[in-house]
Parts: structure tokens; sequence; C-alpha cells
């Protein structure tokens, strides 16, 4: 494979937080990288971050001063390996004339203003966010409800199966598509004949995969899946690539390398997740450009 810089007007992914629960640490936890989930989508120049974990500091850090103006945090839900990185988030520590603004889908329409406020406020946490810098706005919506913002990008949403509820999101942009399906826990039935239409045709499917079969078993309504399940929606619905994400942070490089080789035998163009690693979809006139650590995960998602 070839690979090249991806366009401006690309639709562009980067994982900054791979995991679920909680970090992980140590030797063993190289690859696939250590912090709760956070993931970069550019719509050609425009910037959404997808939850706001622990990886947010490391997105925070490579954004620093060139951080837009306006920054859109789209957060799935409010337990805490999503929302953790806020208070550490570099851009809301550089300038005053910034606005955060954050979105939340699960609260039967209000905002994240109140829990978030709650959190980030002593005794629990030293520092309010409302004391930092930036200037932080909490929009809330139903999921299920497109999200129309002042610029008229439209994100869809769906509301998915987890304890308290959870919102997937899709994002599109110049014929290219990228769902994210953390923290869903599969139905019985499956596929889910509502989230299937959802993520129909994506390009991209992020999906939460934290459980293998077995530790399911054990674990049956905690509100996450396995990455059987994320393979069997993918093809019900024609999704061309799928990311497990959401990795049990138990689950070490070893481990997850061996996942990976059993579920690219069933699905080729599905791999599991790593920290920093970036893929781009060129409009759909062009050839999608991929940037993958590993040469098996390039020829995955080449076409």
């Amino acid at each position: 494979m070839v690979r090249r810089v991806a366009s401006s007007d690309a639709l562009q992914v980067r994982f900054w937080g791979t995991r679920g629960s909680t970090c992980a640490s140590g030797p063993q936890f190289v690859e696939f990288g250590s912090h709760t989930p956070c993931v970069e989508v550019r719509c050609g120049e425009r910037l959404f971050i997808l939850d706001a974990g622990t990886g947010l500091s490391s997105l925070g850090m490579e954004l620093g001063q060139n951080a837009p103006d306006k920054i859109d945090i789209l957060l799935s839900h409010l337990h805490l390996d999503h929302i953790s990185g806020l208070p550490f988030f570099k851009p809301a520590l550089l300038a005053k004339e910034r606005v955060i603004r954050t979105y939340c889908g699960h609260l039967e329409g209000e905002s994240a203003m109140e829990p978030l406020g709650r959190l980030f406020a002593p005794p629990l946490f030293p520092v309010r966010l409302g004391q930092l810098p930036a200037r932080f706005e909490y929009h809330g919506f139903r999921a299920g409800e497109p999200i129309t913002f002042d610029d008229g990008t439209r994100i869809d949403t769906h509301l998915l199966n987890h304890p308290g509820g959870a919102t997937g999101f899709r994002l599109s942009h110049r014929g290219r598509s990228v769902c994210y399906i953390s923290d869903v826990e599969h139905s019985d039935p499956w596929p889910d004949p509502g989230l299937a239409a959802f993520v129909r045709d994506a390009d991209l499917m992020i999906f939460d995969g934290m459980f293998s079969d077995a530790e399911y078993s054990y674990c049956r309504g905690w509100g996450h899946s396995t990455w059987q399940k994320g393979v069997e929606l993918s093809k019900a619905a024609g999704v061309k690539a799928l990311a497990i994400f959401h990795l049990y942070p138990g689950h070490d490089d070893a481990y997850l390398k061996a996942a990976e080789a059993e579920m690219q035998a069933v699905m080729p163009t599905a791999f599991m997740a790593r920290e920093r690693q970036s893929l781009a979809f060129e409009p759909s006139d062009g050839e999608a450009a991929v940037e993958c650590p590993e040469p098996a995960l390039a020829r995955a998602n080449e076409g």
C-alpha cells in the first residue's frame, strides 16, 4: 500500500484513548495504549472530539496553541472514564477567548452542566471547570435527535443500550461516514434493527468490544459488548471497516493481538483500535487512505 498524507478535505479519525473503565499501565500495554476514551474526528478542517476520557489530555497537548477558538466535545455519557480528562485539556488553559462546548444526549434533554459541576468541585476535585480560563458551554439534546451546529454541520445520534443511557454518533463528510458506538450492550436478538439502520454502510464503525464471549457471561447487564457482536452488526449493516474500542484494561498487547488475528479471520477489515492510530477517508470520489501501525491493519483498510 502506498501511504500518502490525507487531503485537507478528508474525513479523519485519530484515537487518543481506547481503554474502557480505567487506564492500563505497564510494559505489556504499549501497543494498544493506556488512556480511556477520546477520539478526534476532523470533517475537513472542522474538529470534533468524541468523549473526554484521559486521552483528552494527550490530544490537548497535541493541539496546544493551534486549537480552534470553538471546540465541540460530544459526550457519549458521563461515566468517569469518559469525562475525567476535561480539567486536564490544555486548550482550556491557554486562552480566555476559547469556548469549549459539550453536548450530552442521555439526560432527557438536560445538559451535562449540573453533574459535571458536582464532580469537578470540592471535595471531589479542587478546581471547578468554570475557574479555567476558557469558557465552557453545556448543550443538552435527546439521543436520537440530530445535532445541528452554528456552521450548519449536522451529526446524527442514536440512543444506546447502556446503564443510564448513552449516545452513539454518526459523523458524515463528503460522502464518507464514521459511527461511534461506545458503551453499548448487544440485545437479544442481535443485531438490533434500529442500530443496524443507524450504522448502515458506514466507512468505519468504532464499537465497544470490551469483553470476550467468555467474560461477557459474567458481565451481563454491565453495558458492554464483544468483538464478535461488532462483526455481526458490521456484516448485517454493510459497514466497511470495524474498530474495536473501549478495550478491557486487563487485556494486554499479546491478548489483543491474538484476538485481532481471530477477528480478522472472519472480517479482514476489522482491527483493535490503537492509541494515536490515524485513519483518513478521502471524499467518495477518491480512494480512502489509512495510516495504521501494523501492515495487517493497512491491508485491512485499503479501499
